[in-house]
């Protein structure tokens, strides 16, 4: 279960969107939702912190990358699932680059595989414990 744990997700494609988010928020989640790059960060600025972002990585104005690229500049140490249908092979040493608290998930995926990188990332959350965001990670 994710409860307690904020998550912000980013796709443009509405469907994907809609899924991802309803699978989050059945583990129980709290979501906010994010249609582009530019969008998630301002939900970063004005709905944060969150304990993990979902992003997909070709959106219009900002991709996924270059909102987490920036998100990291400005020092914020986020869990991040990257998803991607994209085959460049560049992509994982890309993903790679954000930090270790981050996942690439590759697309098309199984819901098991979005659950999967979400608890690898936020073990605290399936064992009952806060967040590490909530405890305050450096």
């Amino acid at each position: 279960m994710l409860t307690g744990v904020r998550v912000l997700v980013a796709d443009d494609d509405v469907h994907l969107l809609d899924a991802v988010c309803e699978v989050l928020a059945r583990l129980g989640a709290s979501v906010v939702r994010a249609m582009n790059g530019g969008d998630l960060i301002e939900q970063l600025a004005t709905s944060g912190p969150f304990d993990l972002i979902v992003t997909y990585i070709s959106m219009p104005w900002m991709s996924g990358l270059q909102a987490i690229r920036s998100m990291r500049a400005a020092g914020l140490p986020t869990l991040v699932i990257v998803m991607t249908a994209l085959s460049d092979p560049r992509i994982s040493a890309q993903v790679k680059s954000l930090g270790g608290n981050t996942v690439l998930l590759r697309k098309p995926f199984q819901v098991s595989e979005l659950e999967a990188a979400a608890h690898a990332l936020v073990p605290q959350a399936s064992e009952g414990s806060p967040p590490r965001e909530l405890r305050g990670r450096k």
